[in-house]
Parts: structure tokens; sequence; C-alpha cells
């Protein structure tokens, strides 16, 4: 899993078992591992690029078994062997395939269609030894897709910069995972990470939560706490989905953000400093948060989906698979098998059919690797062996998935109009010209009648009309 067969566009190649011989008609593809170089201090490539793996040894491919033949919009394959070749659920001698497009070869075999450069860019910031292939590597990252080695080298160049981040990412796609990495990369790696889903927040307990409270302040029997701010004192603190905030309540981290640190705990005068480095996450667009909390994190990157690496699905699905057989030992000895590696030592790989994989790789996710996961548990819930089908239950829920379509998730609770202030209305009104249907949504409003009711609650003349918009 993993490996990959290099054809040059323009190129053709043979595909098939052992060896390749003399009397070849054309050059053999053979499986390789493909990865990065890295540069060294001294400007140095170092690495393999491409390690070789040993000609495939099963007798159910042909020694000539595929042409292969790339394109510029696609490759042709023919199949030359007594293998069944499959392309969807239909068995065919010629394909023509596109980026996204599986071909299986007769339950032995499946290959995703992919561009990729012939040679991967270097990396410039990952220091740490690359891995074992196709394995977690030590942050906890899975995948050998360009878009992955891509991210794992802008996370390095991330946690090395004192700065704070904003994470963007679909729902899924690893967020906290990065948050995580970017936080033990960095020189505040042994200061404490402190987590929280502002989007739990309790509504009117926001600035409790964040900034800390005397004792018994704002109710009376309530204890002092030092609020997350403080507690990242040195460290890092990272607000998952902290575009759920108040838009309001957004304003009270600019000063905190500056240099300065500066903050107060309710119901206390004295001013506080706080050394912390944010990294926020959201699923939203930055253009929904308060710009000038977004221009305060100078860094932002963008987290892949599955829907941009589906050559790393297969790998992810093992990794969640052992993560499950490690704490069921029932599901280990019924859907694992311990092989042999060819550099020695053994592995546990899950047994998977060729055509559950190759579902795994077209489906459109919206939750990527949560939805990947719940998936996973339907097959081994499903299947009636010790391989993990494509089961009837399995295929129902992929239906049901492609039909309910990319829909972004609803917030966890929207923000109560009585958080925003006469100030924040007022601006985001001048933003926007009084246009609501633009106004009651960078509020985070439910429709605008309730921005009608926070106009009329703050006092604000409405002017003309202005929902020809909606």
């Amino acid at each position: 899993m993993g490996e990959v067969l290099l054809v040059p566009e323009g190129e053709p190649r043979l595909f098939g078992r052992g060896e390749p011989r003399d009397d070849d008609p054309l050059p053999r593809a053979a499986l390789v591992r493909q990865r990065p170089a890295r540069a060294g201090a001294d400007g140095r490539t170092l690495g393999v690029t491409r390690e070789a793996r040993p000609p495939l040894a099963t007798p159910f491919l042909s020694r000539v078994q595929l042409r292969i033949e790339a394109g510029t919009e696609d490759v042709r394959v023919e199949n030359l062997g007594r293998c069944a070749m499959l392309v969807g659920d239909r068995k065919v001698t010629t394909a023509l395939l596109s980026p996204g497009d599986t071909l299986e070869l007769c339950d032995q075999l499946v290959l995703l269609c992919v561009r990729r450069p012939g040679e991967m860019p270097r990396l410039y910031n990952v220091a740490e030894e690359l891995g074992r292939f196709g394995e977690a590597d030590a942050q906890g990252f899975v995948g050998e897709s360009p878009a992955m080695w891509a991210l794992r080298d802008r996370v390095a160049f991330f946690a090395a910069r004192d700065v704070h981040v904003l994470l963007l990412g679909e729902s899924g796609t690893g967020k906290e995972l990065v948050a995580r990495a970017i936080h033990a990369l960095s020189p505040r790696g042994a200061r404490p990470l402190v987590s929280r889903n502002a989007a739990t927040l309790p509504a009117g307990l926001v600035d409790a939560e964040l900034f800390g409270n005397v004792k018994n302040y704002p109710q009376a029997g309530m204890p002092e706490r030092p609020g997350l701010i403080g507690e990242a004192n040195g460290g890092v603190l990272f607000l998952d989905e902290i575009g759920e905030l108040p838009l309001d309540l957004q304003t009270h981290l600019l000063r905190v953000l500056d240099q300065r640190g500066e903050y107060q705990r309710l119901g206390e005068s004295a001013r506080r400093s706080s050394d912390l480095r944010l990294i926020g996450a959201t699923n939203r667009a930055p253009g929904e948060m308060r710009s000038d909390l977004v221009a305060r994190m100078s860094l932002r990157l963008e987290i892949p989906g599955l829907n941009e690496r589906r050559e790393d699905i297969p790998l992810l699905a093992r990794h969640l698979l052992r993560r499950i057989a490690a704490r069921d030992p029932g599901i280990r000895r019924r859907f694992f098998a311990e092989t042999s590696l060819p550099e020695g030592g053994a592995a546990l790989e899950p047994r998977i059919a060729p055509s559950l994989v190759r579902a795994l790789i077209a489906h459109a996710y919206t939750t990527h690797v949560r939805e990947l996961d719940a998936i996973l548990w339907q097959s081994l819930a499903s299947s009636d062996g010790d391989t993990l089908e494509l089961s009837g239950s399995v295929r129902q829920q992929l239906e049901i998935a492609a039909e309910r379509g990319p829909a972004r998730e609803p917030p966890a609770r929207e923000p109560a109009p009585v958080e925003i202030t006469r100030e924040v209305l007022s601006a985001a009104m001048a933003k926007h010209d009084g246009v609501k249907e633009r106004i009651w949504r960078e509020l985070g409003l439910q429709n605008r009648f309730a921005l009608n009711r926070l106009l009329r609650k703050h006092g604000i003349h409405q002017g003309p009309a202005t929902d020809a918009d909606d």
C-alpha cells in the first residue's frame, strides 16, 4: 500500500509478475516507494527518493499483465495477461483512466490513477528522520502523497516560528493533530498545551472560561480560576472551532494576542500578562470571523481532506484498523494476519476485499477521517467471514453519504443576540452598507428577523429597506 508505478507521459511501460528480461518489448514499470528528499544544512540532498521494491511474485498475475501509456489527459491501460481487469464493476480489456479512477486485477491488486511529479519537491523544514514507509510518523501523520509531505514540511516551518496560527479545514481533516504537532516541534514543546473547543464554552461564561475570575465573581460560590489564558502562560493555547466564538467576544482576544499579552480576570482590577502562542482552528472561511482577529494569526494553514489525497486512504484505513485491533483482541484474531516484511520483521495486516478498497478510495468524504472510521466499523460489523467486505449495509451507508452531499456541519451552538454589543452591530452595518443579508450572516445570527430584533433592542435606526439581497 502506498507504492507507485511511475509511468512518464508518452513512454509506455509493461507491468506484471517477476523480473524484467532482455526480450521485453518495452521497459517495465516496477513498484517503488517514492518519497521527497530533504535539504541538508549545507544544501546537499539527503535521503533516497525512490526505493525499488521486490518484483511481484504472485502466481495469479501474468509476467506481462498490463501495458500502460500515460497521455496528457488520461492513461490508457491494456490488459495483456490472464488475470481479469475491472474498472468500476466491469471486466474490460482496455480502459482510459483519469486521475481518481481505480483499476482492479482479479482480486489481487488495486491501482489508483493519480498525477504526481516524477521527483517530489525537496523538504526544507523537516529535520527528523522520515520514518517507516506507510506508517504513522512521530507526530501521528499517516500518508505518502505529495499533499501529505507538503503538509509535514509546512508544519515544521510553522513550529519554528513563534507566531499565532490559524488552521483551516473541514471537520475531520485532523486540525487538532496538526496543532499538537506544531506545539511538539516548537521551542514551547516542553511547556503546556492547553486545548479547548470554543464551541463548548458556555454562552454566559466565555469571558470567565478564557480569562479566569476571582472567587465568588461573577456569581456567589464560583471558585477562583486562572482561565485558559492563564493556564497557557509560557505554552500554547489551542482553541478548536474558534470561529464559533461570538463576534463581540472575539474582540476580547485582541489585546492578549498583541505582544504585551495583557488581560484581566473577571472581578479583578489589576492587569495580568500571559506569554502564550495561540493556535486556532475552524471549518469556517476566514471571512466569517472578525478580520482583526484573523489578522493577528499571521500564519494560516489549510489542512487537505481525504478527497485531496485519495492515495493515502488505504494507508489511513490500515492505521485505523490497527488501532481498533490493538484494543479489541477479537477483531485482531478474526480480520488480521501477520505477514513478513521484506526488510525483516513482521507486521499485522488487515484482510480487506479489493471491492471495499475501491469504494473507500472513490467515496466523496464530508467528515473525512471520522467518516472513514465509521465506514470501517460498519464493515467490521457486517462482514461474514475473516475479510472486511463491501457489504450491503456498507453500500447503503456510502449511498446515504453521497445523497447528503458535502454540506458543512452546523455550528455546535448559535451565538445569542444579547452578546452582540451596539458597537459591534454598528461596525457590521457600516462595513456592509446596511445590507442585512450580509450583516446577519457575519454576526452569526439565525436570520434577518433576529437582526431586526437586535436593531430594535439597541435603538438603531434601520433606514430604508435593505433586504433586497435576501
